[in-house]
């Protein structure tokens, strides 16, 4: 059953469907998508589009899925700066509409072979989108194959139970054709399944709107970012590697030092992460524990003064009978 509840504000809601503890109803029924280049054509007409700066949607066909919507959008931005804003989970509530909270609560780091397809590491987030009355809370298991297939594509984390019946995606960045260092072309898609209790609104939004939405937040955020390390002094472009990273046309007897430092770099990004996501629930027990305590003091001044009364009172009437 599923349970509506106002809090603080009565004029929102939360749907109390998801559970972090329970797992989802099902594991997939979406065909995933598979990383890699979508193999898109582009006409001069859609070309005119994205020079302008608009979106422009085709369809892509995957596996067994049939056709599947799919934007495409230029981004005036080197690819690392788009990389930066997509993978910035934490953040999402800062940039991308309708949502309402966002945090990593799970980094899994994978060595890339070409038995997992080159898989690099598994980033687990909890997300929640919020619409009129109504909020949805998800589990989005992402995998990175940024390296190998310039691509990230993401299920439903179905160990947690989630407010979506079932959810997939695929994001594929390249450098734009055109100007490869500063600028980037990504392919965008999506697959929602929503339960039947979710409201026809909020499925148009997620099946159709959400497609060009997602392509517009990542295009403006990071020409902000760019702009502004550009402004700072800090830019580097795709061909032009940041101060203290070795260039990507090093000699062969640097590599194996190359992919160590990388490795090293991941490793201790990832560790700040969970140490990050450590440090907030301790706070949050702390929280907690100082709450409970000043529930404590107060209940105890409370009885104390109830005791004072009565043997004041106690007293009084032992007086008036004297």
């Amino acid at each position: 059953a599923i349970v509506i509840c106002s809090v603080v504000n009565p004029s929102s809601f939360f749907v109390l469907g998801s559970n972090f503890n329970k797992p989802h109803s099902h594991t997939g029924k979406v065909e995933p998508f598979q990383p890699g280049d979508p193999k898109i054509k582009l006409d001069g007409k859609a070309k005119g589009i994205l020079k302008s700066g608009k979106p422009y949607q085709t369809q892509v066909i995957t596996g067994t899925s049939g056709g599947r919507a799919l934007v495409v959008q230029d981004v005036n931005a080197p690819t690392h700066v788009v990389w930066g804003r997509i993978l910035d989970y934490d953040h999402y509530s800062d940039m991308v509409p309708k949502t309402v909270d966002s945090k990593n609560y799970k980094v899994v780091p994978h060595k890339p072979t070409k038995a997992n397809n080159f898989l690099e590491k598994e980033i687990f987030t909890r997300m929640k989108v919020g619409f009129p009355m109504l909020k949805l809370e998800f589990f989005v298991r992402h995998f990175c194959f940024i390296k190998e297939h310039n691509s990230l594509t993401w299920t439903l984390d179905y160990t947690k139970e989630s407010d979506f019946d079932d959810s997939c995606g695929y994001w594929y960045i390249i450098p734009h054709p055109d100007d490869p260092a500063e600028r980037t072309r990504l392919f965008y898609s999506v697959q929602v399944g929503m339960f039947d209790w979710v409201p026809s609104f909020v499925v148009d939004f997620m099946s159709k709107k959400a497609l060009t939405d997602a392509t517009a937040w990542v295009k403006k955020y990071s020409e902000i970012e760019w702009a502004k390390a550009k402004k700072d002094g800090t830019a580097h472009t795709n061909a032009q590697p940041a101060k203290g990273r070795e260039p990507v046309f090093a000699l062969p007897f640097g590599k194996k030092k190359r992919e160590e430092e990388e490795r090293l770099e991941r490793e201790a990004t990832e560790k700040a992460a969970l140490e990050k996501q450590e440090e907030a629930e301790k706070r949050r027990k702390l929280v907690t524990v100082r709450a409970g305590w000043r529930r404590y003091v107060l209940v105890s001044v409370v009885l104390v003064l109830a005791v004072y009364n009565a043997s004041m009172f106690i007293g009084d009437q032992h007086e008036k009978t004297a």
